[in-house]
């Protein structure tokens, strides 16, 4: 069924700039369930799509907690997407990139690190990964008859969830551009038009239930802070730059109403959207709770506080350092996330209290 949209049409490698290098190997877990995730982003739930579809490397300290080598994510262990399919007893969901050992059964990650809803330096955007899933819906039904390939069936394709976690690089993209911040702001229809589309995209190609994530505080990551910051009048309570902490609060104002529009358009569909910014603002506000000493202090970076993030000396560089293992950080290399900080906010997903409407992701998987 290759339907496609106007105004999708595959990437030009042209622009590609790459700054980073991964590699990938097989997460196997055990499985107990059919539950099945489709689920689209960048890097913050990206399992090694950008190292297994650019031959790249990612190099220690990544990947020094649970899987004690590089996996290509960016974080040193599990991000929030692993700690939701442990908790779902799916395997972990294998990058759509990857050539080798991956296991499709449970379903298929389409995240892409680097990317946004629009074409950027790096490839993969939105519309191209839900093209990829449209890709793989066919070739799933091809193969199927012959027994091979993931052999997700029709009803199966049908009750997956599929989850959408993107917008933080549009929002970090126009600001690095120098625009204001009302012109941020004034890009936001265009970022959640592209959202839309790729929803809408898929309902037409059968999915019904949609999780939708909104963007976090980019404001309180360090590497913002470190690169983005003038003087402390820029600064939030909480010490977050809090221009893009608000240009994030007025894209979240707007992705409630596309979640609305949504809902009520899509009377067969279920339509739940849940707030990231809480979960992770969170993690800072109270980070003492937590057992967090320097919540805007990369672990892994160089220049010590307090942001411990250099340009071009950043985690995985000779000359950068990391935190001791077993220290508590919110920030793993000044733009993702901790283990222990993807852990928590995991558990708040899967509570179900910062989701509208509130449905267990657990619930609606297994409905």
């Amino acid at each position: 069924m290759g339907n496609s949209r106007a105004g999708y049409s595959l990437p030009s490698f042209n622009n590609l700039f790459v700054v980073v290098i991964l590699v990938l190997y097989p997460l196997p877990t055990h499985v107990d369930s059919k539950c099945i995730i489709f689920n689209f982003g960048d890097s913050n739930s990206d399992t090694g799509a950008l190292t297994s579809g650019l031959g790249l490397y990612l190099g220690p300290p990544a990947g020094r907690q649970f899987f004690h080598k590089t996996t290509g994510r960016f974080c040193d262990g599990r991000l929030y997407i692993d700690f939701i399919c442990e908790n779902l007893k799916i395997n972990y969901l294998s990058p759509y990139l990857e050539s080798s050992g991956s296991n499709f059964t449970h379903g298929v990650n389409f995240a892409v690190a680097g990317v946004a809803t629009q074409m950027t330096g790096v490839p993969f955007p939105l519309s191209t990964q839900v093209l990829q899933f449209l890709h793989f819906k066919n070739r799933t039904r091809d193969l199927r008859s012959k027994g091979l390939g993931s052999l997700i069936s029709e009803k199966e394709f049908h009750d997956a969830v599929y989850s959408f976690d993107m917008g933080q690089n549009d929002i970090s993209i126009a600001f690095i551009a120098n625009l204001s911040y009302p012109r941020v702001v004034d890009n936001i229809p265009s970022i959640l038009s592209r959202i839309e589309d790729a929803i809408e995209l898929v309902y037409e190609n059968g999915g019904r239930k949609f999780w939708i994530y909104n963007t976090g505080p980019l404001g309180c990551l360090p590497q913002t802070l470190a690169l983005r910051k003038k003087n402390d009048s820029e600064l939030d309570l909480l010490g977050c730059l809090a221009d893009y902490n608000n240009a994030a609060k007025a894209f979240n104002e707007q992705m409630n109403k596309l979640c609305d529009k949504l809902s009520s358009e899509y009377k067969n569909a279920t339509t739940v959207c849940t707030d990231m910014y809480s979960i992770k603002y969170d993690l800072f506000a109270n980070h003492k709770e937590y057992g967090f000493e320097n919540p805007l202090m990369a672990c892994c970076g160089h220049g010590g506080p307090p942001y411990n993030y250099a340009d071009r000396i950043t985690c995985g560089q000779p000359t950068a350092t990391a935190c001791a293992v077993g220290d508590r950080s919110i920030s793993w290399d000044g733009v993702h996330y901790t283990e222990v900080a993807n852990k928590i906010a995991a558990s708040k997903i899967l509570s179900g209290k910062y989701s509208n409407p509130q449905i267990k992701l657990t619930t609606l998987c297994r409905s």
